[in-house]
C-alpha cells in the first residue's frame, strides 16, 4: 500500500522528495489574492462517539464547548484581520462555508454568532452548509439554522437499514420526523450521507437507501466508501476490490438511469444546483481543531487537541500544528487529485491556475489515462469514465490509509508533532 503511493508520488512529482510536514507556523496567512477560496469551520463535539469515525471529535460537555466556540471566534477574527490594512478594509469574497464535525448542531445556539464574525471579513457567494446528525433534524433547530443564513444541510444517515445500523453502532432513524421537518423548513440542498462497501452489502441494500432518501426530502446523496482506519476502535472490515467495483458501478448506473446528476465521485442529485462538497475548491481557510488551510504554496493543519487549541487562542497564537511547503509539482498533484473528485479536469483551468499548460506537465499521464479508458477528452476537458471513477476511488483508499491514516493517528496522540514525513 505505502509502496504504491510512494511510487506514484515519485512519478508524478518527478522527485524522490517526500511530503514533509513540520511544526513551523506562519504568523501571516496570505489569502487576499486567492480566487475560488472556501471556508471551513470544525465543531469537534458529539453526543457519543461512533467507533468507525476517524474525524477529530470528543464527547460533548457544555462548558468545554462554550470555551471552544469563544476560541474559534477569536481565530476567525485573527485570520480575518490578516487581509486588512490601514488603507484597505475590503471584505474577501469566498465561494462557500461548511460546518463539519463532530456534530455542529450541538453549538446551534452559537452558529449565528460564528457567522456574524465571519461576515465581518468575508462575503459568501455560494451558500453555507452544516452537517447534521439525524437526531438534529427537527423544526426548531432547522429554523434556527435557516434564520442564521444556512442554505445547505448534510444529514449523516449512514444507512436506513437496521443490520448496518447495528454494525456501525447507530440507532434507528425516525423517517417520519425527518420527512416532516424537511417539509416544514426548506433548504437549497438537503444531502444525506451513506456508507458503501460494508460487509455483505448488496446493490439492493444501497438502492433501498437511495430511494428512501430521495422519497423523504433529500435532493442530494453522498455514498462514501467505508475505510478501515487503524486508529479507530471499529472491528468492521470492508469488502474486496472486485465486489466494490461491481457495487459502485451498479449504484452509478442506477442513479444515472433515474436521471440523477453525478456531481462528484460519490455524490448524486435529483435537482439542478443541489450540491454539497467542501473538497473541490482551489484554496480554503480552515477554522477550529483539525481544520486545514490550503494556499498557493502551503498546506497547514490545526492541532487536534481541543485543550491546546483553546490555550493557543488564549495566548493570541494561531493553532497551527503542522505546515507543508509545496514544491510546484507537489502543488500540481494536489490540485489534480482533488479537482478530479468532481469527475473532470479542465486543461484551461489548470493553465490559468499555474501558468503552465497541462500537456507540458502531465501530457503523457493524460494520454495514458485515455488509452486505458479512465477518461475521455473533448476540447481540453477530461471527464472520468465509470472505470476511471472506480480507480480514482480505489487509489483514494490507498492514499487515505498511507497518508491520512498515519498523519491523523499521530496528531490524535500529539498536539504539536515535531515532524511528519509522508
Amino acid at each position: 500500500m505505502s509502496f504504491l503511493t510512494t511510487l506514484t508520488r515519485i512519478w508524478l512529482t518527478r522527485s524522490g522528495k517526500p511530503f514533509v510536514f513540520t511544526n513551523e507556523s506562519d504568523r501571516q496567512l496570505s489569502f487576499g489574492k486567492c480566487q475560488n477560496l472556501g471556508l471551513y469551520v470544525h465543531i469537534p463535539f458529539c453526543r457519543s462517539i461512533c467507533n468507525f469515525c476517524p474525524y477529530c471529535k470528543e464527547v460533548y460537555a457544555e462548558e468545554r464547548c462554550s470555551r471552544y466556540i469563544d476560541a474559534l471566534i477569536r481565530e476567525i477574527h485573527m485570520v480575518g484581520k490578516m487581509n486588512h490594512t490601514k488603507k484597505n478594509h475590503t471584505k474577501k469574497t469566498v465561494t462557500s462555508l461548511y460546518f463539519g464535525g463532530g456534530t455542529p448542531a450541538l453549538a446551534a445556539d452559537r452558529i449565528k454568532e460564528i457567522l456574524t464574525a465571519i461576515r465581518q471579513y468575508f462575503i459568501i457567494t455560494e451558500g453555507i452548509g452544516v452537517e447534521l446528525h439525524p437526531d438534529d433534524v427537527t423544526v426548531p433547530l432547522l429554523q434556527s439554522l435557516k434564520e442564521a443564513g444556512v442554505t445547505k444541510i448534510s444529514i449523516g444517515i449512514q444507512s436506513f437499514q437496521k443490520k448496518y445500523q447495528n454494525i456501525l453502532g447507530r440507532k434507528p432513524v425516525c423517517l417520519s420526523a425527518i420527512r416532516s421537518a424537511l417539509k416544514a423548513v426548506r433548504f437549497q440542498t438537503v444531502s444525506m450521507d451513506f456508507i458503501f462497501a460494508l460487509p455483505e452489502q448488496t446493490f439492493a441494500d444501497l438502492k433501498a437507501d437511495i430511494d428512501t432518501a430521495f422519497a423523504n426530502g433529500a435532493n442530494h446523496i453522498a455514498i462514501y466508501p467505508f475505510i478501515d482506519f487503524t486508529f479507530t476502535s471499529s472491528s468492521v472490515h470492508g469488502m474486496q476490490k472486485k465486489e466494490k467495483y461491481r457495487l459502485l458501478n451498479a449504484v452509478t448506473k442506477y442513479c444515472m438511469s433515474k436521471g440523477y446528476r453525478r456531481t462528484s465521485i460519490w455524490t448524486f442529485s435529483n435537482e439542478e444546483g443541489a450540491r454539497y462538497s467542501s473538497m473541490t475548491r482551489d484554496y480554503f481557510l480552515g477554522f477550529g481543531c483539525s481544520a486545514t488551510t490550503l494556499l498557493h504554496k502551503q498546506f497547514k493543519i490545526n492541532t487536534f487537541s481541543v485543550e491546546e487549541y483553546c490555550r493557543r487562542m488564549d495566548c493570541g497564537e494561531l493553532p497551527t500544528s503542522l505546515t507543508l511547503r509545496f514544491s510546484l509539482r507537489q502543488r500540481m498533484v494536489y490540485y489534480l487529485f482533488w479537482t478530479a473528485y468532481s469527475m473532470k479536469v479542465s486543461a484551461a483551468d489548470f493553465e490559468k491556475f499555474f501558468g503552465i499548460p497541462l500537456k507540458k506537465m502531465y501530457g503523457f499521464e493524460f494520454f495514458l489515462a485515455k488509452r486505458l479508458g479512465f477518461v475521455t477528452e473533448q476540447k481540453g476537458i477530461y471527464r472520468m469514465t465509470l472505470k476511471g471513477a472506480f480507480y480514482y476511488h480505489y487509489y483514494e483508499n490507498f492514499y487515505t490509509l498511507a497518508y491520512i491514516d498515519k498523519m491523523w493517528g499521530i496528531m490524535r496522540r500529539e498536539a504539536f508533532p515535531e515532524k511528519i514525513q509522508l
